[in-house]
């Protein structure tokens, strides 16, 4: 029996759409990485991005436990001295509720050219409607 190699020619990508409302932060994170990694593929190789493509509707609805809200920041630095700004959880998801998903997801992707490949595959929209009706997602439940 010989050992199956996927090529770039076997992989087909489909669209897949997640409702983050009431969702956990992590778990969701987590599953949509899964997904863009491609690791719920047979076809699934390490070297190649087998992922298919996730589109999250409703990211203002996420929800954390414990304090995180109050303790967990993100920090960004000016280049500048004394550049340094930290922006609290709360803030984040009042202001940039998309960008608190993207973080968690971006953690969990390798942090390499692949990685980048397939971090663009995710659509992250802050309310319930997106633009990628023609792609006809299917309903994935993380």
């Amino acid at each position: 029996m010989k050992t199956f190699n996927t090529k770039p020619a076997d992989i087909k990508r489909e669209w897949y759409l997640v409702n983050a409302e009431g969702k956990n932060l992590g778990r969701l994170a987590a599953g949509i990485a899964r997904v863009l990694k491609g690791k719920h593929k047979v076809i699934y190789t390490p070297h190649l991005d087998t992922g298919d493509f996730v589109v999250v509707v409703n990211a203002e609805k996420i929800q954390v436990t414990g304090k995180k809200l109050d303790e967990k920041f993100y920090v960004r630095h000016s280049g500048y001295p004394g550049g340094l700004k930290k922006i609290f959880l709360r803030e984040q998801l009042e202001k940039h509720p998309d960008r608190v998903l993207k973080a968690a997801v971006w953690g969990m992707l390798p942090h390499s050219r692949l990685g980048r490949r397939m971090f663009k595959k995710l659509k992250v929209y802050k309310g319930a409607s997106h633009r990628h009706v023609a792609q006809k997602p299917k309903v994935l439940e993380v």
